[in-house]
């Protein structure tokens, strides 16, 4: 494609409304675009993916440009390294492609820059790990993510949404050993598909999409999504349930749940309520009452860096310290809401252990009442995005 300077000049300053502002990439870009409605699908293709491709390759394209704050020149060095060709730009004078080529075969006997991870997430991975799984994971990540669907079982089946996508020249395939899951062949702009619209799928990473069938919820059961977000368990697990039986969707934050409400409209679920989480007594009120409970915690999020690579750059490891303290108190809180009988998922996205098993082990330990049945961790190596999950069962 021919390379306009307005197109370059909107993917360094994403980059610095994403490192310099602190916006989220996924957000930066929206705006963008929002700016710019004339774009065709090709332009805007170029700029997405060069800005995600620079984010989550920052620290080496960085380093090649000798710059963290010349977001021109490290756009520059990503048009090298990508071997796009470029016009004879002014701006582009004292570019030394050769140099750039070189010093990138030499920075790769330094993996944490060739990869692009901060040296405390690098050796985090390392000691939670060990060095050859967190490798393996790390360059796993360094991948762009899938686009996967869950085909709405309310309003269609899987075959029929492969049928009408074949229609329309889009080939999606089915991902092996997960029902209803289909992954999109090739990238398409799905949020303005017809189907869509209509609720007959929504977009859910696959290892997204087993959580909820690890928690196995049946029709006519009292269930509680008690971290839903913007509700995307939420609407699988009325799916699941047929839409009968109850199922509560809570929250901290009432504008998620309100956005759950729009999308359980078009996707034709009627059997959830949404309760926004205002202090413990929205949780004493349930106490002893749910036959489920689904704890997706906020987490890391380590296990969807392919999905959100800015998150390399904006963790920490005092907010992960953070993050596994408030865990501890949500499931040792919420747990509660759990009847006699009735069983907990406790899920994150991320592979580190100290997120995962040992926090389900320390609840375990203080809580008596509550057995282990089982878990699953989903790699980021293994294709799609990286989960835990764990099964526990109130025996008393």
């Amino acid at each position: 494609m021919k390379l306009y300077k307005n197109l370059v000049n909107s993917v360094a300053e994403t980059l610095q409304e994403i490192f310099v502002k602190n916006r989220y990439a996924d957000k930066a870009i929206e705006k963008l675009f929002k700016a710019h409605p004339q774009w065709g699908s090709r332009d805007r293709r170029f700029v997405a993916e060069a800005v995600y491709d620079i984010v989550r390759n920052f620290r080496l394209y960085s380093e090649l440009a000798q710059s963290q704050k010349n977001f021109w020149f490290i756009t520059a060095v990503w048009l090298v390294v990508k071997e796009i060709e470029f016009p004879d730009w002014q701006e582009f004078k004292d570019l030394d492609r050769e140099a750039i080529k070189k010093q990138k075969e030499h920075l790769k006997s330094n993996l944490p820059v060739y990869e692009s991870y901060p040296d405390w997430l690098w050796q985090l991975g390392i000691d939670e790990l060990g060095e050859e799984a967190w490798i393996k994971e790390a360059l796993a990540m360094n991948h762009q993510a899938t686009v996967v669907l869950r085909a709405n079982t309310l309003k269609t089946s899987a075959t029929k949404l492969i049928e009408e996508f074949t229609k329309e020249n889009i080939a999606l395939k089915e991902v092996d050993g997960i029902t209803n899951a289909l992954q999109l062949v090739k990238r398409e702009n799905v949020f303005q598909n017809k189907f869509f619209k209509e609720g007959w799928f929504e977009v859910q990473d696959a290892g997204s999409q087993e959580i909820t069938s690890f928690l196995d919820p049946k029709p006519n059961q009292f269930v509680v999504d008690a971290c839903a977000g913007a509700g995307g368990k939420s609407l699988h697990i009325a799916a699941l349930m047929n839409n009968k039986g109850k199922l509560v969707s809570m929250d901290v934050e009432g504008f998620k749940l309100e956005e759950l409400k729009k999308r359980a409209k078009r996707a034709g679920v009627f059997n959830i309520e949404t309760r926004v989480i205002e202090d413990s007594k929205t949780i004493k009120r349930l106490e002893g009452k749910a036959d489920k409970v689904l704890l997706d915690v906020p987490c890391s999020g380590l296990g969807v860096i392919k999905r959100n690579p800015d998150a390399k750059w904006k963790l920490n490891a005092e907010v992960i310290e953070r993050t596994k303290t408030l865990q501890q108190k949500i499931i040792s809180d919420y747990s509660i809401m759990v009847k006699p009988g009735g069983e907990l998922v406790y899920s994150t996205c991320s592979i580190l252990p100290s997120e995962n098993r040992k926090q389900v082990d320390l609840f375990l330990t203080n809580n008596a009442n509550f057995e282990f049945v089982k878990e699953r961790t989903i790699l980021p190596s293994q294709g799609f995005d990286g989960f835990y999950m764990a099964l526990l069962k109130r025996v008393s």
